[in-house]
């Protein structure tokens, strides 16, 4: 029986979602017949040493958000240790997180993207960086953390500027106005289009994990060259980064003036939401992959360096 050693919890802004991921895929590689040591990851980088040392494990499942988690930090530890891990390596990790990184891997590979620009914020304070409506985010999180929407006519772009707690740049990119789509790769496969609606004004944090946040629709209903583009794209993105395992690629979906209409690339994530429920597992059932064979395919992907 393979011993698998399950990170989850971490120290990011998504212990939260961790926390869920972690405890959802516990049950369920346990289910598929794996001999499970869960280690809650915290401060302490010597404690979560000790614990995989004393585990033994053949591979780790990572379920870790965020930064120190997905962002390359965890991926190096776990190459100095020799230990297979599921989702990509240390290089596709950092990419993925560093927003600025991610569009120029994208817009080498020739990726639909918007309009985009990086300021500190003293710029965003002085002017807006772009014509209304445009996106605030942080260059270096995840789960929508720290993003809004500055809209015409509002006046809280000096204030967010004042505010930003989120390290000396922000990223600054135009609004799409449309849909929300995501596609989850397997491997070189991508599974299939979901489109997330949502009552919220857009698709943040909230509306992501609270219950009733958000609806999700399989397949999407768009016209069939956008959902052959969605998927063709995610794959292109996930080997532009050098992704491998599992990844989820975000898009906007401009149809207001009719379809088909413009498809744009938000990001990859290389550490998606592992919950029962979550969109990736959502799509690997609708293809007719259980939770348990998910969490098991991971592992036998699981491997260590780029």
């Amino acid at each position: 029986m393979k011993r698998v050693a399950v990170l989850y919890g971490g120290i990011s802004a998504e212990r939260e979602v961790s926390l869920a991921s972690g405890g959802q895929c516990i049950a369920a590689l346990r289910e598929a017949g794996f001999a499970v040591t869960p280690i809650e990851v915290g401060a302490d980088l010597g404690v979560v040493l000790a614990a995989l040392a004393e585990a033994r494990p053949d591979a780790v499942f990572n379920t870790l958000h965020g930064r120190y988690g997905e962002d390359g930090c965890i991926q190096g530890v776990l190459d100095w240790l020799g230990l297979p891990y599921t989702g990509s390596g240390l290089r596709a990790s950092a990419l993925a997180m560093d927003k600025v990184a991610a569009k120029a891997m994208f817009a080498a590979a020739g990726l639909p993207l918007a309009a985009h620009r990086l300021v500190t914020p003293e710029e965003l304070e002085a002017e807006d960086p772009l014509p209304l409506p445009y996106v605030v985010k942080p260059p270096n999180e995840g789960s929508s953390v720290g993003v809004t929407i500055i809209r015409g006519g509002d006046n809280r772009r000096a204030q967010i500027a004042r505010d930003w707690s989120h390290g000396p740049r922000i990223m600054t990119e135009a609004y799409i106005p449309g849909r929300e789509l995501t596609v989850a790769v397997l491997g070189d496969r991508a599974l299939a289009v979901t489109e997330i609606a949502t009552h919220l004004a857009f698709y943040d944090y909230e509306a992501k994990y609270a219950e009733g946040g958000s609806r999700h629709a399989i397949p999407a209903p768009v016209h069939p060259v956008v959902a052959a583009q969605a998927m063709e794209v995610a794959v292109a993105a996930h080997r532009a980064l050098g992704c491998r395992g599992v990844s989820r690629a975000d898009f906007r979906y401009d149809d207001t003036a009719g379809e088909p209409g413009r498809l744009v690339l938000l990001e990859v994530n290389t550490q998606p939401g592992m919950t029962r429920t979550s969109l990736v597992p959502e799509q690997a059932a609708h293809c007719g992959i259980p939770f348990p064979q998910l969490c098991a395919w991971m592992v036998e992907q699981a491997r260590h360096g780029a």
